[in-house]
């Protein structure tokens, strides 16, 4: 939901417009999607625009047609092409892909490359937004297959979208008066609007490329972009946003349904009164989302906050999933304990940092994206440890 109002505020001007309305129209849409028919009905109605992936991020021939036209337009204003942008790339460390040093306290190349990993691994494992989709397939056959096809698909889509911000960069450049531009638009939000031109360009002066690296596409599209072409990017981003939106409730709804409430609390559940808590809690998750949207206003990065978050949530999650796959002889009460002791490192990697500069001995120097993978890694080894103290243990009374 942020991540479409970071788009339409700044592609339309309108804040209501954006998240708001897109929030809202997310949670009556999920409710929508739902009541016609839940997964299979947003499988099709979304499968129409074109391809998709399996992870709903929407690859569909408008969003691919949406991306191209990002392009064109800045490739032919900058002298030589992309011979020049590849140019200013390559100068500036675009194409880098980090230090390969094992040094895990920077994002380098080992950091992105274990989260990546992890977070793939929790993705496609156990994440109900995925893993509900598996259900859609005809056979067990046919859900492999959209699982490679899947990940066949994510090297050229992401490779499409480093060459836009690539492009973009080399295009603001060579165009300084546009970066201008942005910084005093992004000033202006800040201050509000009865912030005098004094104050809006002193604050713009001091404005680094983290404080508007996420306006940067929106502004190019108002400014450059052909209007017709506008209209059909924002109706893709529309379209995804609303794709993920809805499929994401439909998960957290089905996962409190039948992995909570129906195990805990009533058993017999079924028909009717079930639907009906899928409608509700459909419709509460999506409440929740909209205000975790409108949290989140003011942030300066939607992919580091995205990459942090869920590398904590996920971390506890997956490294149970895995402890319970491969180690069929862990009981629950091992698994318990690991799981605590599991929470309370990723707490400790997650809020250490903040900690007074008095206690700097007890704060965690790896980076933020290295909680998943610690995580992960210490609820499965503990949980493996512990199984194993208890068999050596029953074969000495033995």
């Amino acid at each position: 939901m942020f991540c479409v109002d970071t788009v339409c505020q700044n592609g339309v001007g309108f804040l209501w417009y954006g998240i708001k309305s897109a929030g809202i129209v997310g949670v009556f849409h999920g409710v929508y999607y739902d009541r016609n028919g839940g997964l299979h009905y947003y499988l099709y109605r979304f499968g129409r625009n074109g391809s998709r992936n399996l992870d709903g991020s929407g690859t569909g021939y408008f969003k691919n047609t949406g991306c191209l036209i990002n392009i064109i337009p800045g490739d032919q204003e900058i002298p030589g092409g992309i011979e020049k942008a590849y140019e200013i790339g390559m100068a500036q460390d675009k194409f880098s892909l980090g230090t390969m040093q094992l040094d895990f306290t920077t994002s380098g190349f080992w950091v992105v490359f274990l989260y990546g990993f992890f977070i793939n691994l929790n993705n496609f494992g156990m994440d109900q937004n995925y893993v509900q989709r598996y259900h859609t397939a005809i056979d067990t056959a046919q859900a492999k297959k959209s699982i490679w096809l899947c990940v066949a698909m994510y090297v050229p889509a992401s490779l499409l979208f480093f060459i836009i911000g690539s492009a973009l960069f080399s295009y603001y450049q060579l165009n300084p008066d546009l970066i201008a531009g942005l910084k005093h638009t992004v000033a202006l939000e800040k201050l509000g609007a009865g912030a005098t031109n004094d104050q809006i360009s002193s604050l713009a002066a001091t404005l680094q490329p983290a404080d508007y690296g996420d306006k940067v596409m929106p502004h190019f599209m108002v400014h450059k972009i052909p209007k017709v072409f506008l209209g059909l990017i924002i109706a893709a981003i529309l379209s995804a946003g609303m794709s993920t939106i809805s499929s994401g409730m439909n998960a957290c709804a089905t996962v409190f349904t039948k992995d909570i409430y129906q195990r805990y609390f009533k058993p017999d559940l079924a028909g009717k009164g079930e639907l009906r808590l899928l409608y509700i809690t459909t419709v509460i998750f999506g409440l929740i989302g909209l205000g975790t949207g409108l949290a989140m206003l003011g942030i300066k990065s939607v992919l580091d906050i995205w990459w942090q978050l869920s590398g904590i949530f996920a971390g506890g999650m997956l490294g149970l999933f895995l402890l319970g796959i491969m180690s069929k002889k862990t009981k629950s009460g091992q698994a318990i304990v690991a799981v605590i002791v599991g929470i309370l490192v990723i707490l400790w990697l997650t809020f250490s940092p903040q900690l007074p500069a008095a206690y700097d001995a007890f704060k965690s120097v790896l980076h933020i994206n290295m909680v998943i993978v610690v995580g992960t890694l210490t609820i499965f080894l503990t949980g493996v440890l512990l199984t194993a103290f208890k068999k050596n243990k029953s074969l000495e009374k033995n």
